[in-house]
Parts: C-alpha cells; sequence; structure tokens
C-alpha cells in the first residue's frame, strides 16, 4: 500500500477515535444527569454501550494495522471464555432500541471460547439482516445442544433468498468467517414462522469454576471507555 495512503488511513482511524471518545464522553455525562428520568436514563446509557462497542473494535482495527508488517492479518483474535447468553442479551438490547419490531429473547447459561468484538459483530449481522426482513417478529434464543452453544434467530419475513434486493444474505458472509475462525458454523434454515432462521454453532465450554450465574467471566467480554 502507497505510504501516502497508510498514513491517510491512520489519521482518518485517529480522528474516528476522537469523534468517538466525544460522544462517550457526552453520553456518560447524561447517564449521570439528574435532570432525566430513568427510561431515558437507561437509553443512554444503552447508546453509550453500543458507542463503546464501536469504540472496541476500531481499536482491534488499528491493531491489526499495527501488526500488517508480519502478522496475519486474517488470523481470529484471541478467544476469551464468553458468557454468551449474557453478550447476546446486550446485544438484544440494543437491537430493540433501533427497530419497531418485536424482538424476543430467550437464554440459558451457555459459555463458548471466542472473541468478543467478533461475536458481537456476528450476531449483530445476523439480527440487522432479520430485522430489515421481518414483518413483525423476531425470535433470538441461546442454549447448549450436544457439546455446541447456538444461538438462533428466526424472523417472520419471507424467507431466506425471497426479500426484495437479497436483503437477507447481507453480511452472512463476514458471519460465517467470524464463527468459523473459532471452531463454529453457520446454518441457515426456515423457521416455523415461515421466515429465515439462522443458527451459529461454536464449540461449548465449561463455566469458570464454582460459577453458575452471571458470574466468573461475566465482565471479561464488557467493553469499557
Amino acid at each position: 500500500m502507497p505510504r501516502d495512503s497508510v498514513l491517510w488511513r491512520r489519521r482518518l482511524r485517529h480522528d474516528i477515535r476522537h469523534e468517538l471518545g466525544t460522544v462517550i464522553m457526552l453520553a456518560s455525562a447524561v447517564a449521570v444527569a439528574d435532570d432525566i428520568g430513568p427510561a431515558s436514563r437507561e437509553r443512554v446509557e444503552q447508546i453509550l454501550g453500543e458507542t463503546r462497542w464501536l469504540d472496541h473494535l476500531l481499536r482491534q482495527l488499528d491493531e491489526e494495522a499495527a501488526g500488517d508488517d508480519g502478522d496475519d492479518p486474517s488470523a481470529p483474535a484471541p478467544a476469551q471464555r464468553l458468557r454468551v447468553d449474557g453478550l447476546a442479551a446486550e446485544v438484544v438490547t440494543g437491537i430493540r432500541l433501533a427497530t419497531p419490531h418485536e424482538v424476543c429473547f430467550a437464554g440459558e447459561p451457555a459459555w463458548a471460547h471466542m472473541d468478543a468484538v467478533a461475536l458481537w459483530r456476528a450476531l449483530r449481522n445476523v439480527l440487522d439482516n432479520a430485522c430489515r426482513v421481518a414483518a413483525r417478529r423476531v425470535n433470538v434464543r441461546v442454549g447448549v445442544e450436544r457439546g455446541w452453544v447456538v444461538l438462533q434467530v428466526d424472523d417472520d419475513g419471507p424467507g431466506f433468498g425471497q426479500a426484495p434486493g437479497g436483503l437477507a444474505s447481507l453480511g452472512l458472509g463476514i458471519v460465517h468467517d467470524l464463527v468459523s475462525g473459532y471452531g463454529g458454523s453457520l446454518e441457515i434454515r426456515t423457521c416455523e414462522m415461515g421466515g429465515a432462521r439462522v443458527r451459529l454453532l461454536l464449540p461449548s465450554a465449561p463455566p469458570p469454576g464454582g460459577a453458575d450465574g452471571p458470574g466468573g467471566d461475566w465482565d471479561g467480554w464488557r467493553p469499557v471507555g
């Protein structure tokens, strides 16, 4: 890549991170203000969480760019033990604020070894697709089946490949690459509502010793400002 182009991209990433930092600071100030109600505070805190995910994603991009001289940029980020149902619940909460559809969630305790940002990206892509094509409802479920953690997303849309412009397939190539890098797989079927059923399967990991609730490594994947 030409040197000028590398420098331009580096400066652009710097400016983006600066603007994201500004948004995080503003949202943080509003979140602790005493002149807003509980519902508004909840929405601001969710905006803050979404922005921190974007900042975390940009930091990962910076790290990959810094290793372009030697490391394989296509190699997956190091895995960590994740409480998958907890991360999925946070993603669903964010999606609910951005769609008029009903988004239902059901999850049981499930652990897997994966990079948190990679899982966030994969599930966001699947949910974005589902909400684009759904008529009224999207169902999200997290469970463990025969040694696999299953993240299942159903919609009541026209079915995979039937939406105008192929909207249902947007981002699924990215999703496949993200989960396969950690030993997972992607399945696409038809669900009982008549729309698409997308299943992300990840090898199940044991919970941390002595953790049978939302403790243990629960906070390990959360992006912080």
